[in-house]
């Protein structure tokens, strides 16, 4: 796929331009979508108590909350091919809201776990924020644009865990029950998920130049064809190693992270002894750190390409992924609270550097199928996260030992990065698009105006 006209700088303070738009509503959407996602995980310790879970059954359940997103992550990047991300986005926020709002009905381990599963479909929203970005910004700053717009979207993990459990307080000041409380407080992420879902179909478009019906149309994008398209494209992406060799690092980055999200308050308040406040405003300072940390990944991303091409670009995704198995084992190990919440700071920001890494990649391995590439990818991310999941479910397996197995598979899977290489022609070719975009800059890549 050949989109002209995309923007080679980010203008951050700027809705003028349909890259922009398209920058903040896609980072703004995926936002969000973290609150519908993982609302319930800093409440989960009041959900225990009220539904009487068990640890494994707990465990289950994480799983559920990213299982179904690896399926969902693989099909939403072909149908992105076929719609665009606009309306492909639209119809995830929408139709997701709706499981949001209805786990308040949940009565039973078997209810809850069918609404988290039913709930993780949401988590696609990732793949389209990359596709959307991936589409309207060079070569010089695509990896900057990628890394940013998803970390700003992780970020709600972070703010997840600090205000649902200020929502819940809230509702319980207002005399509401507990029980019917974290119910309750659920109500208003949906609500805003569709809501927003609307307000992206009315202010974006797919492409630079305009949406893709109206671009196939003026003959300047081929025609989707149906199925066999879908299953061509796809099947092109799922033929290339390196697509498999990244859905391993990306699963063991972003995987990593859901994990951290779905275990961190609950950790952090067994351990500890916290309340459930405290825990959650711990929790979220894993998340926080995604307003700046995958965002430097992809800045860095864009520098090693300056000096070494798509070969630097892989080499720091390899380094970024190293150093966060080794923060993480550190991390497992840490038994002092000020100690814990410092390794874990270190480990947050080289693991969601490492996503911006493997994003700084993904536009090219194949363009042509740009949206099975990042659907694969980052149906990665959910599969490391259903795969660690089971280390946490186990009564025999404390949480310390989960992480630092979780560690150790991190650093073997940073050697995926090997199987990552580009032929000489195409290495050629993007050095060629990354000079004359950065040629044409004139200016820094991110800029405040």
């Amino acid at each position: 796929m050949e989109i002209r006209n995309k923007a080679n700088r980010i203008r951050l303070f700027t809705l003028k331009t349909p890259q922009m738009r398209a920058f903040h509503f896609s980072w703004f959407a995926f936002h969000l979508c973290f609150f519908g996602w993982f609302g319930i995980a800093p409440l989960m310790a009041v959900v225990r108590d009220d539904l009487g879970l068990t640890k494994t059954q707990i465990g289950n359940t994480i799983i559920a909350s990213v299982a179904i997103t690896v399926i969902v992550r693989l099909l939403i990047g072909v149908l992105c091919d076929r719609i665009g991300p606009r309306r492909a986005y639209t119809w995830l926020l929408c139709l997701g809201s709706l499981p949001v709002m209805a786990i308040g009905f949940a009565d039973s381990f078997e209810t809850f776990l069918l609404a988290r599963l039913a709930i993780g479909a949401i988590g696609a929203s990732f793949v389209i924020t990359q596709y959307h970005t991936s589409i309207m910004f060079a070569p010089n700053v695509v990896g900057t644009a990628n890394a940013t717009s998803a970390g700003w979207g992780n970020l709600g993990g972070g703010t997840t865990q600090i205000l649902m459990p200020l929502i819940f307080s809230s509702l319980l000041m207002l005399g509401v029950s507990e029980a019917f409380g974290w119910r309750l407080a659920m109500v208003v992420p949906g609500v805003v998920l569709f809501l927003t879902g609307i307000a992206y179909y009315r202010f974006t478009q797919d492409a630079p130049d305009g949406n893709f019906d109206e671009l196939r149309a003026r003959g300047e994008l081929p025609a989707a064809s149906g199925e066999s398209s879908a299953g061509q494209t796809f099947l092109a992406a799922a033929r290339d190693i390196r697509v498999w060799a990244l859905f391993v690092v990306y699963a063991a980055c972003f995987g990593v992270e859901l994990t951290i999200h779905n275990i961190a308050a609950i950790y952090f308040f067994d351990n500890f002894d916290l309340t459930l406040a405290t825990a959650g405003m711990i929790a979220g300072l894993f998340g926080l750190m995604n307003l700046f940390a995958r965002t430097l990944g992809g800045i860095f991303s864009d520098l090693f390409a300056r000096q070494a091409g798509l070969k630097g670009r892989v080499r720091w995704l390899f380094i970024a992924m190293l150093c966060e198995g080794i923060a993480l084992m550190f991390f497992s190990q840490m038994h002092v609270l000020a100690f814990a919440i410092g390794i874990m700071l270190v480990f947050s920001l080289f693991v969601q550097m490492a996503e911006g890494a493997t994003f700084g990649v993904v536009p090219f391995i194949n363009k042509r199928a740009l949206g099975a590439v990042a659907g694969i990818v980052g149906a990665g991310g959910n599969a490391g996260a259903v795969a660690a999941g089971f280390l946490f479910r186990s009564e025999s397996l404390s949480y310390q030992q989960g992480l630092f197995y979780l560690g150790v598979a991190v650093i073997i899977a940073a050697l995926c990065t090997l199987l990552v290489r580009f032929s000489p022609e195409v290495e050629a070719r993007e050095a060629s698009a990354y000079r004359e975009a950065e040629a044409s800059q004139g200016g820094a890549a991110l800029s405040l105006r």
